[in-house]
């Protein structure tokens, strides 16, 4: 029975397009996500990410978009230029789906690096801007490496004793090591002096690790030993145009959601010496937004696979090439 007064086809269910509109939670990839070829098909395919590209180029002065498209896979891998390099690929992305999506995005949040592309993607800075900051935070990162070397190593599997406790041990007799990413409640990423993280991984094989890996890194990010590199990084925050993010993003310190520009920045940099609580992340989006697709924003699909563990029922999705893109794009034309 159609509504007096209007026809049964001009009839539109009560709320129809908000409460079964399909809502987002946009993930960012860290550090260890790139490879040679990112971003290239976007480059090639899409105007939207050839000028994301070309205003991170200019905004570091530097041709990141070649290291990212054709390599070498050294000099991409470095941090200096792997950051910059994984911030424009998820930037490039987001510049094509954003007007598809952008108003069904309920939070973001990115692994450590990421972190930064999600404030990007959540409004609060501009490409060029976010580009500066990330180039200069990975540039201190590696120059901090080089003046007091470290190491960080992959724990994985279930411990008959906390990681947090192995640390305290391993710090005591050889020398400092800390937790610095919390990726899952069977990975965490330790960080330290070398002969620290060497003595930890050996206590967590007794407590039953099923394998410690050390990781290709050059210094020991978020620990105690990027200290000096902290004040630089507050002036490169410091020196952007900042607005408060359009929605909130979990932050890696505290997993807090994080609405105001200058919680954002100071949080930025603790994050320099502190973990990355990524299983906190996690747990408080799942259990906002339980309904949302998670979608992955730039190389690789590491973060997805983290949540899928985490909780198996999450609609998730990887975006960062052409095919890829298409697909979220027909995604969100059906929920429309």
């Amino acid at each position: 029975m159609g509504i007096p007064g209007r026809s049964i086809l001009s009839a539109r269910p009560p709320a129809l397009d908000i409460q079964n509109h399909m809502e987002y939670v946009l993930l960012l990839p860290g550090q260890g996500s790139q490879k040679v070829g990112m971003g290239k098909d976007l480059f090639e395919a899409f105007p939207a990410a050839r000028n994301v590209f070309h205003a991170v180029d200019d905004a570091v002065g530097a041709s990141i978009s070649t290291l990212a498209f054709d390599g070498p896979s050294d000099d991409l891998t470095r941090t200096l230029n792997a950051q910059p390099a994984l911030l424009a690929h998820s930037a490039a992305v987001w510049a094509v789906v954003q007007s598809a999506i952008g108003p069904s995005v309920r939070a973001a949040a990115g692994h450590s690096l990421g972190e930064f592309s999600a404030y990007h993607v959540a409004g609060a800075l501009d490409v060029a801007g976010a580009a500066r900051i990330v180039r200069r935070r990975g540039t201190l990162m590696y120059e901090q490496g080089v003046a007091r070397p470290g190491a960080m190593a992959a724990i994985l599997g279930v411990l008959s004793a906390s990681i947090d406790d192995i640390c305290v041990q391993a710090s005591a007799e050889r020398g400092l090591v800390v937790p610095a990413n919390y990726n899952s409640d069977e990975q965490v990423v330790i960080s330290g002096e070398v002969a620290g993280v060497e003595r930890a991984m050996e206590l967590a094989k007794e407590a039953g690790a099923k394998r410690c890996l050390p990781l290709p890194v050059s210094g020991a990010f978020h620990s105690p030993l990027m200290e000096p590199a902290v004040a630089g990084l507050r002036d490169a925050l410091q020196a952007e145009a900042w607005k408060d993010p359009r929605v909130p993003v979990v932050a890696n310190v505290n997993a807090a959601p994080i609405t105001s520009a200058g919680v954002a920045g100071e949080l930025l940099v603790q994050q320099l010496t502190a973990p990355v609580q990524w299983t906190r992340v996690s747990r408080l989006l799942v259990q906002q937004h339980p309904e949302a697709t998670f979608v992955e924003i730039g190389s690789g699909a590491v973060l997805t696979g983290l949540l899928r563990r985490l909780a198996p029922s999450v609609k998730t999705l990887a975006c960062g090439t052409v095919a890829e893109v298409e697909k979220l794009l027909v995604l969100a034309g059906e929920s429309a």
